[in-house]
């Protein structure tokens, strides 16, 4: 299982920021190869990532924590991608955010194993190239506007849908999609 944990500076409020990232709706306008999202359940989603060749990678999330302007955590239950973690959020000052993204995966094995491991070549690479067009888009003059809609994360429930056509011109590939790692998981290993 591979282990990355990133973060970065933002110059915005922690409730914007906050509140930007728990809309799942948001997460293809950072994140690369994420193709949707959809929700499944309360606090279920369905993911799919765009692979090479034209191949999608798919697994569904389920939200495990939520603390307001704090921490959302997360962990995969099914699909091809074993995946979980979390990302907080710290208030240096009024209008400057700290984010912290880890997450800990597994790729399967066989063919669509192969698929993952050319995406997650360089995972603290990819992680840190998407949280770079997380902060481009949240200081940008057009940040409060891409959080309209139902919110995919707040008061215990998750998830929305999610359109790569909302997503700017962006470069990079991301990895493990919306997934980080908790306290109690930065420890874990699975074989």
């Amino acid at each position: 299982m591979a282990t990355v944990i990133k973060e970065v500076l933002v110059n915005a409020p922690v409730q914007k920021v906050y509140d930007y990232w728990r809309n799942f709706e948001n997460f293809p306008r950072f994140m690369d190869n994420i193709e949707s999202i959809s929700m499944i359940g309360p606090d279920e989603s369905h993911w799919k990532m765009k692979g090479p060749l034209g191949k999608t990678i798919e697994w569904d999330a389920k939200t495990t924590s939520v603390q307001e302007n704090k921490k959302i955590s997360w962990q995969s239950t099914e699909g091809h991608i074993e995946t979980h973690g979390s990302v907080t959020f710290e208030e240096v000052s009024p209008n400057q955010t700290k984010v912290t993204v880890g997450l800990e995966f597994t790729p399967p094995a066989g063919v669509i194993g192969e698929v993952v491991a050319k995406l997650t070549s360089n995972p603290e690479q990819q992680l840190e190239d998407d949280l770079k067009r997380f902060r481009n888009v949240a200081e940008s003059e057009d940040f409060g506007k891409a959080t309209s809609g139902t919110p995919a994360v707040g008061e215990g429930s998750y998830t929305n849908t999610a359109s790569s056509a909302q997503r700017p011109d962006v470069d990079g590939p991301v990895v493990g999609s919306g997934s980080g790692v908790d306290e109690k998981s930065q420890t874990r290993s699975t074989d």
